[in-house]
């Protein structure tokens, strides 16, 4: 079926980002970067306009940061010897991440710029955001945080198995992000019970083991109702 082969093709590809997180070490600095530069973005409160830029800066880098590994492997594969040819390739490469990151630093300075500097006038603020912005940077990091931490682990695909799952984390995320957008108890109770269904599927798929799935929910429940309490 069409949706099924998606979701193969849709892990394939998602199994490629936490590989490239396991085994280089500059993605993973990379992932870092992406949750502090977002995260201290909606602490200072930029525009919309301006997120948009840095999330389209972040993209850019990481993107470029996996294209290099992909030449670094498909050089080494061809030639595994040592050769010229292929030491200008990883090296174009390389240069490509550089020029990247570079850029990404220069948006980063001039959006970020004029908000640190009314930090250090006016004293320190958290800025206040919609409760949908605030679920949309929830997933965002949940999912940043799983890729970390499978990457740290090093088991499991981000779809199937390791530590932590990905989808009790996503599942817990969105049961809190709806109790606080409804701020309804039956809402809230009914996504919990879902929430804890897909949880518990994934034990029963024998994907997971308890432990994996219990250390997922705490991680997006925990993370998404810190997030509230800091920009609601």
């Amino acid at each position: 079926m069409p949706l099924r082969q998606w979701i193969k093709s849709a892990n394939f590809a998602i199994e490629g980002i936490l590989h490239g997180a396991k085994t280089q070490r500059h993605l993973r600095y990379h992932f870092f970067s992406a949750a502090i530069v977002l995260f201290v973005s909606y602490i200072l409160g930029v525009s919309r306009s301006e997120f948009i830029i840095l999330s389209l800066a972040v993209i850019l880098v990481l993107s470029a940061e996996m294209m290099n590994s992909a030449i670094e492997a498909i050089v080494d594969l061809i030639s595994p010897e040592y050769t010229e040819k292929a030491r200008i390739a990883k090296d174009i490469a390389a240069g490509a991440v550089l020029t990247t990151a570079f850029g990404a630093a220069v948006l980063g300075y001039v959006v970020l710029f004029p908000y640190i500097m009314s930090f250090f006038n006016k004293g320190f603020y958290i800025a206040k955001h919609s409760k949908e912005e605030i679920s949309l940077i929830a997933v965002i990091l949940v999912l940043i945080f799983v890729i970390i931490t499978k990457s740290y682990f090093g088991k499991g695909s981000p779809l199937s198995g390791g530590m932590p799952s990905g989808h009790a984390a996503l599942a817990f995320s969105v049961w809190v992000s709806v109790t606080y957008i409804t701020g309804n108890f039956i809402t809230s109770l009914l996504c919990f019970i879902l929430a804890t269904v897909i949880a518990q599927s994934r034990i029963a798929a024998r994907v997971h083991r308890p432990l994996e799935v219990i250390t997922g929910a705490l991680m997006g429940s925990f993370l998404t109702f810190l997030l509230f309490k800091l920009f609601s």
